[in-house]
């Protein structure tokens, strides 16, 4: 199959007849097959709930989640035994940019190895891993992927 389609489901309800400073920004999101509705809101800074996710987190989580599976996947076929893979994932908004976007995306990931890996070669599977994630590459904001490898 040449293509992959994906959908989302997003529900509000509320009113919005007070104004800008009064609507409720919390709403829920659905992505079919998968049966669990996320809540979201907005980011605290713009009136959002701070116990619900807001979309920039949601597209740091996604390059995060991608650089992970496309590297695990990566490392799989090569045949290298990942034991463990964390990442400290962060952006910042840039309000002054026109339009206002992110900054760049940091991947700040620490890969856990069998002993006597060789952390060049795992080096060079993040790279590519990188290269081939699909999320970084449909952003239009830079994602940096520093990876730092760690024998068992």
């Amino acid at each position: 199959m040449s293509t992959h389609t994906y959908a989302a489901h997003l529900r509000w309800n509320g009113s919005t007849a007070a104004g800008i400073r009064s609507y409720s920004r919390d709403h829920v999101a659905l992505a079919p097959p998968a049966a669990t509705e996320v809540a979201l809101s907005a980011d605290p800074a713009f009136r959002g709930s701070p116990e619900r996710l807001n979309p920039e987190q949601l597209v740091v989580m996604a390059a995060s989640s991608c650089q992970m599976l496309s590297f695990l996947g990566i490392a799989a076929r090569a045949g290298i035994d990942v034991l463990a893979y964390e990442d400290e994932a962060t952006s910042h908004l840039d309000l002054t940019a026109k339009p206002t976007r992110f900054g760049v995306i940091h991947l700040a990931v620490t890969v856990r190895v069998a002993t006597g890996t060789d952390a060049a070669a795992v080096q060079e599977l993040a790279e590519q891993a990188h290269r081939e994630c699909y999320i970084a590459n449909s952003l239009s904001v830079p994602v940096e992927v520093a990876t730092t490898v760690v024998a068992a």
